[in-house]
């Protein structure tokens, strides 16, 4: 796969892991996770999946050693260990039980656990991002703001949010907190919650659905001041200047991501929707 397609799997990574970590309440035993979207990661590593007496298990490679098995359950347990004797430690027979070795063995598992939960999520992550070449090229940017420019001129709205969102990984942008939303309107940037007062934005890229006009606003806009919220919304209705306009908007973020050289690897991801 090339870049583009290599940055746009890596956000889907992240926004499927985002959401196993949601699914997860503390505070509401016993914390089921979303299946659907765990199971859409772990289909996307070289893990072999094994059904073992009850168990959802999902192994590497088979061999002499112990090795890493992942239990498909809301637990997320990883062993370092054999998969019959992840089978008797977490699906035991009887028979398995009555002997008092076995039965230490099934009360702890602590000597083959290596990680659950969040910790075992962020190893799968980790381990299909760092499977991902996202070197790139001038060229491989040059064509993400043409991509971008073909699409504000054919008003395909999926190709620009498609390479919004590409740029926003690049630079570390996120889509705009509530307090800057607008109705049918895309906002992103990069948003700065430091200050005690209140969020600002700078800058700050505003996409039209409805009018398929693409603006960018180089000056801080704050969530408490009522002027800054203005104009915002009178740019996104075409009624205000931005700094940048149009197609230059790609240019302007291509420029960006030239000049700075971002590490893909370093960067938080954000869903495309």
């Amino acid at each position: 796969m090339g870049f583009k397609e290599n940055l746009l799997k890596k956000i889907e990574i992240n926004r499927l892991a985002d959401q196993v970590c949601a699914s997860w309440k503390p505070m509401d035993p016993p914390g089921r996770i979303d299946k659907a979207a765990m199971k859409a990661l772990l289909d996307m590593t070289p893990l072999t999946y094994r059904q073992e007496r009850d168990l959802d298990l999902y192994c590497e490679e088979e061999t002499a050693q112990p090795q890493r098995i992942l239990v498909f359950d809301n637990e997320l347990k990883l062993y370092q260990t054999t998969i019959e004797d992840v089978a008797m430690r977490k699906s035991p027979t009887v028979k398995e039980m009555i002997s008092i070795r076995n039965a230490i063995k099934i009360l702890s598992d602590k000597d083959v656990v290596v990680s659950m939960r969040t910790d075992t999520l962020a190893w799968v992550q980790n381990q299909l991002i760092d499977g991902l070449d996202l070197s790139y090229e001038d060229a491989d940017i040059d064509a993400l703001a043409r991509d971008g420019r073909e699409s504000l001129r054919n008003a395909y709205a999926d190709g620009i949010i498609e390479v919004m969102a590409l740029f926003c990984e690049l630079l570390g942008y996120t889509k705009a907190p509530k307090a800057f939303q607008v109705p049918h309107t895309h906002i992103w940037g990069s948003v700065d919650r430091s200050g005690a007062a209140a969020e600002r934005m700078a800058p700050t890229i505003v996409y039209s659905l409805v009018r398929n006009t693409l603006n960018l606003l180089n000056g801080p806009i704050s969530a408490k001041d009522p002027d800054d919220l203005r104009k915002l919304q009178q740019v996104a209705a075409g009624n205000d200047k931005a700094d940048v306009e149009g197609e230059a908007v790609f240019d302007a973020l291509r420029d960006k991501v030239l000049k700075e050289r971002p590490n893909t690897l370093t960067l938080n991801s954000m869903s495309l929707t």
